[in-house]
């Protein structure tokens, strides 16, 4: 994966004066939430229910780290009375313009606006330094535990209590969709944990670093990664080794996320004798994961069946 770049702000904010007018319209009746990834808007849309309306700048099948900006989302960011992000700083590729070119002073960081989904989880593989400009996407640490169930919900916690600051009269519906949809995802955590009892002490790789929250809940051994480092391409002599290595460790699954091309997982799979698998990071990544509970049951199945299929 190349570093990312971010568009000049003057070409956004100019497409969006043209496309959709400089006024942003008065305040409607629902809260307009907008989320930078879709588990957060669907977190939001359980807790908020009916009195939210949630737009998520990405759609499922981007790279978390490099949304691609759309002039639309200029006003949709203007008109917005909260933004939850995923937070350790997985946005810093596009998020920081789009917050410039709204203009809109309810979002900014530091204001009750600016909704940092991360705020008491402890970040795992924080670097020693922190260079963007190397390509390194992880420069707080890794950013991806929503696929750590229960890590989720801390994140959904934190979505709760900034709809609760904002509109206070509303805490008691919140709060019944907040306990409903825990009561709900905790019932599919026990589920998930005994259907990923196959998964304990498996090795795997995975093209990004997406992995290491889903590996340690459910006991597995995240071997290494496609990637040199997170966002870095891959060198043929990393490749390489990392074939032998996993020859050597006799590692049974490649990942491949679908926002990475299919060719070098492909090849390592083949090489190693090791099956490839390709698993959604967020809801909708792959069909019929429009939700992080059928996300989650997708990845935890066919993570299972690709592990049984070669005992």
């Amino acid at each position: 994966m190349k570093p990312k770049f971010m568009l000049s702000l003057s070409t956004f904010t100019l497409a969006a004066v043209l496309l959709y007018g400089a006024q942003a319209p008065a305040h409607a009746a629902k809260i307009k939430v907008v989320t930078t990834l879709t588990d957060l808007a669907d977190f939001a849309r359980e807790v908020g229910g009916d009195l939210v309306e949630v737009h998520s700048l990405a759609t499922g099948v981007e790279d978390t780290h490099g949304v691609p900006m759309k002039p639309s989302f200029v006003p949709i960011m203007n008109r917005a009375d909260l933004l939850i992000l995923v937070g350790f700083d997985c946005e810093h590729a596009f998020l920081p313009a789009l917050l410039e070119a709204s203009k809109n002073p309810r979002i900014q960081i530091g204001r009750p606006g600016y909704v940092d989904a991360s705020i008491g989880i402890v970040p795992k593989d924080v670097p020693k330094s922190t260079d963007h400009y190397q390509g390194d996407v992880h420069p707080y640490g890794n950013p991806h535990y929503m696929l750590d169930p229960v890590l989720a919900k801390t994140a959904i916690g934190n979505i709760y209590n900034a709809l609760v600051e904002f509109a206070p009269q509303d805490k008691a519906e919140f709060t019944r969709n907040r306990d409903a949809y825990l009561a709900k995802l905790d019932a599919r955590i026990a589920v998930w944990k005994k259907e990923g009892l196959p998964l304990k002490g498996v090795k795997f790789v995975s093209y990004h670093e997406h992995w290491p929250y889903f590996a340690e809940h459910f006991g597995m051994d995240y071997f290494g990664t496609i990637e040199l480092k997170p966002g870095i391409d891959p060198t043929p002599r990393h490749i390489e080794e990392l074939i032998a290595s996993m020859k050597a460790q006799h590692v049974p699954v490649v990942v491949r996320e679908p926002q990475f091309p299919e060719k070098v997982p492909r090849r390592i799979a083949e090489q190693t004798g090791a099956t490839m698998i390709t698993l959604p990071i967020m809801p909708g990544g792959v069909p019929n994961t429009e939700t992080y509970i059928r996300m989650m049951d997708y990845i935890i199945q066919t993570f299972v069946t690709a592990v049984q299929a070669r005992k």
